[in-house]
């Protein structure tokens, strides 16, 4: 057989790398099985063309990674594009030996027999493997490895700043430009990308203590790499009309090691192409604990006695971006202890609690919360958590839960409290039954909390004073006044370290606890159900509303009125 035959099974085998490649990116999981395949197929053509050939065979995996390197035999260009590389360095009683492949031209293997033909030993040459050759110029030739800056958020009006970023951004190299963007996001500690198509350009935004920042404006021929890529990891379609939600994962290195990150993915058509979110749930586990949520004692006394008990519900309301899925998150982590069984149904899986029995639920795909909390309720649960109450039938069977025995969290959307209950009335109709199953609403929304360091205290205007004298001037008598004839309030001072002034972000809760006085709305003993009322009677009980509690963190220095306002 003619040598130059062989260039073709070369050939052959390079197109088998790059499919078997191909499809191990499909599964991560099988590529290092893949390519362990395909390089052992390889090395088995390689044998059979040396002896053929009747050439020295070298199977160079024992050696790849430790035989050292012969630096000035030949040129890096030359060893690329004639497939060549030294392997050992010849003396009076040793060869000189190389490793070849067939796409080595003879005129080079000549040139080099002529230039040792004086030496006693000669040349030594062996055919290596397509991977052998890789493997080694690897080592001659290493990649290089360009650091890019840091993405940094601007200040309102720093155009420099975005300029910046963006020519920075689409500098990043295609394969790394979505790993890059998804890293520095999480170092930032962004919520949300916001990846939004405009006519010639695409803006990028991140969510930081839930305030959305444009950080960079990028190129529109980048649009179908990151779309692209996002639709590979998270199984979306680039072509589809419709809004799509998808979810994935990514290793994030940092200095403790090494952690899977978890996203969940909303695409959208517009008019110039899909809009895309990346939601990013980057918890930290020691994070998960009511303790370090800076709850305030009364509403942490209530919680703590709500779900000590064995059944009843727990239902959390609030916007997307509250904070929810935290606190329950925490009451799961301060009820998992090894008495317990706790299930969980979500959609998707947002935070890996180990102990506990999390169930992802595909509601995009035809599944229910309904159909699945009646399965699990066989396995005899202590405590369910459900991803979210949408329709009558997930109600329903989540309050028959919670009055035969079993501990029920969930969330719910509406604005507060009230209009939650008065939501839920509305979903499960007025039942005796059930009126003693739903134990505590409450709402939750998350400032920015003030940076202690740089924050400035100031005297509002006497309209302001007034307003808040206004706010609240119906507290209950259970919650300390503050001073209202000397209104104090802070302001942000931004810095280098709090480039906005501000250093993370609070909860502000309202907690609807369930009297006998609001239990009457569930019996049918009250005519006139609506949310005003509902919240008339619960403040008459001593609850303390959303706008109250977070004019009172203002007050006492620890967010801003109009961080209150903004969120509330």
């Amino acid at each position: 057989m003619h040598y130059s035959t062989y260039i073709v099974f070369d050939m052959l085998i390079d197109l088998r790398y790059k499919m078997l490649t191909f499809f191990g990116t499909i599964k991560a999981m099988d590529e290092q099985k893949i390519q362990a395949q395909a390089r052992d197929v390889d090395e088995q053509s390689t044998q059979k063309r040396a002896a053929i050939l009747g050439m020295s065979y070298l199977d160079t995996r024992p050696i790849e990674e430790t035989l050292p390197l012969l630096e000035d035999v030949l040129d890096v260009k030359e060893m690329h594009k004639s497939r060549i590389v030294p392997l050992i360095e010849g003396d009076d009683s040793h060869p000189w030996e190389f490793g070849i492949t067939t796409q080595t031209p003879q005129s080079l293997l000549k040139e080099i027999k002529d230039k040792y033909a004086e030496r006693a030993h000669a040349v030594l040459f062996h055919l290596i493997s397509q991977y052998g050759f890789r493997a080694f110029m690897l080592r001659y030739d290493p990649p290089v490895v360009v650091t890019y800056d840091d993405i940094k958020i601007a200040n309102e009006g720093d155009s420099e700043t975005i300029d910046q970023v963006s020519k920075t951004l689409n500098s990043v190299g295609t394969d790394d430009l979505f790993d890059y963007l998804i890293t520095q996001a999480d170092q930032l500690g962004a919520s949300d990308i916001h990846i939004e198509n405009q006519r010639n350009t695409i803006r990028i935004r991140l969510r930081v203590d839930g305030a959305l920042h444009p950080v960079a404006t990028l190129d529109q021929d980048r649009y179908r790499i990151i779309l692209g890529t996002l639709a590979s990891l998270a199984n979306l379609s680039t072509a589809s009309t419709e809004p799509q939600s998808g979810h994935m994962q990514k290793e994030i290195q940092d200095q403790d090691g090494s952690r899977i990150l978890n996203m969940r993915i909303e695409t959208v058509p517009t008019m110039y192409g899909q809009d895309a979110v990346i939601r990013l749930f980057n918890y930290d586990e020691s994070m998960l604990n009511l303790d370090r949520l800076g709850i305030a004692e009364r509403e942490r006394t209530e919680i703590d006695e709500v779900i000590s008990h064995p059944r009843g519900m727990v239902l959390m309301v609030g916007p997307t971006g509250s904070g929810k899925s935290t606190t329950l998150y925490s009451m799961i982590s301060a009820l998992n202890t090894t008495d317990r069984k706790i299930i969980t149904l979500e959609d998707p899986v947002e935070f890996g609690v180990p102990g506990v029995t999390q169930i992802p639920v595909d509601t995009t795909g035809g599944q229910s919360f309904a159909d699945h909390l009646r399965s699990v309720l066989r396995l005899d649960p202590d405590v369910v958590m459900v991803g979210e109450i949408r329709d009558a039938d997930t109600a329903r069977t989540a309050i028959q839960a919670s009055i035969t025995g079993h501990l029920v969290l969930s969330t719910f959307h509406a604005n507060n409290t009230s209009a939650a209950f008065s939501r839920m009335i509305d979903l499960i109709g007025v039942n005796p039954i059930f009126s003693t199953a739903i134990r505590l609403v409450i709402a939750q929304r998350l400032v920015r909390r003030l940076d202690d360091d740089t924050k400035e205290e100031y005297e509002p205007d006497e309209a302001t004073k007034q307003w808040i004298r206004d706010t609240l001037k119906d507290l209950p008598d259970h919650v300390e006044k503050p001073d209202l004839d000397a209104i104090k309030l802070w302001r942000p001072v931004a810095s280098e370290n709090s480039p906005f002034g501000y250093n993370g972000r609070m909860v502000v809760m309202e907690q609807l606890v369930l009297t006998e006085e609001i239990q009457k709305f569930l019996r049918g003993d009250v005519s006139d159900v609506h949310a005003e009322v509902i919240e008339k009677t619960a403040r008459e009980g001593g609850m303390v509303t959303l706008l109250e509690n977070g004019v009172l963190a203002a007050l006492r220095g620890e967010t801003t009125l109009d961080e209150i306002n903004r969120v509330i």
